[in-house]
This record gives structure tokens, C-alpha cells and sequence, in this order.
């Protein structure tokens, strides 16, 4: 196979994910979140502190009580917004796919590698 082949084949892949149920729902359940103005702004709240916090951790700085405490109200504000929490469910159900998708395409790599692991762990 080709590359233009592999790379035309993963277009088709990505046409399928736009395409799928659960690509079209999560679409849709953003779009009415964007459109609320109160789940819009809680949302845009919740993923900030959430990407803040997330930044801190991989520079390896402290995170400080102040700032969990904030996340954690934030989380509670959003948990009481029914279309927020619809749209992080099926963010959820999207991630999963993804993941299965990725692991299915990475298995021969995994096959690949796999006797040199291991022999490793023989040694």
C-alpha cells in the first residue's frame, strides 16, 4: 500500500468520524451550549480553569487550595446545567471511540515492538 493510499484511507476515516452518531450528536449538543448564553459562559469558565490548572500540573507548579477550591465550585455550577452535562457525556462517548479507533490503528506497531519487549522483560 501505498502512502497516498494510507493517507486517502485515513480522509475516509475522518469523513466517517464527522459522519458518525456520535460526531453529529456532540455537533449539535455544542452548538445549543454556544447558543445558551448562562451554559455558554459556564462552560468557557469550566474549561479554563480546567486548561489552567492542567498547564500548572505539566510545569510542575503548585496548584493552591484557592484555585481547587474555585475548580471544584465551577464543576458543581456545571454539574447543575443538564446541557452541559449532556455535552460532556457525549464528549466522553467521543473520546472512547477515538481511543478504540487509535488502538486498533497502532496495533501493528504494537505487534511489531512487542517481541522486543519482550525479550527485555526476559532479561
Amino acid at each position: 500500500m501505498s502512502q497516498t493510499s494510507l493517507y486517502d484511507q485515513a480522509y475516509q476515516l475522518e469523513k466517517a468520524l464527522r459522519d458518525s452518531e456520535e460526531f453529529t450528536t456532540l455537533s449539535s449538543l455544542y452548538d445549543r451550549v454556544n447558543a445558551d448564553a448562562e451554559a455558554n459562559q459556564l462552560f468557557a469558565d469550566f474549561r479554563n480553569i480546567q486548561m489552567t490548572l492542567q498547564q500548572k500540573q505539566m510545569q510542575g507548579e503548585e496548584i493552591s487550595e484557592q484555585e481547587m477550591m474555585d475548580a471544584q465550585t465551577k464543576m458543581m455550577n456545571v454539574q447543575q446545567n443538564e446541557l452541559i452535562m449532556e455535552l460532556m457525556q457525549e464528549e466522553q462517548r467521543m473520546h472512547q471511540l477515538v481511543t478504540e479507533v487509535t488502538k486498533i490503528i497502532m496495533k501493528p506497531l504494537e505487534e511489531l515492538y512487542a517481541p522486543m519487549v519482550n525479550e527485555n522483560e526476559v532479561q
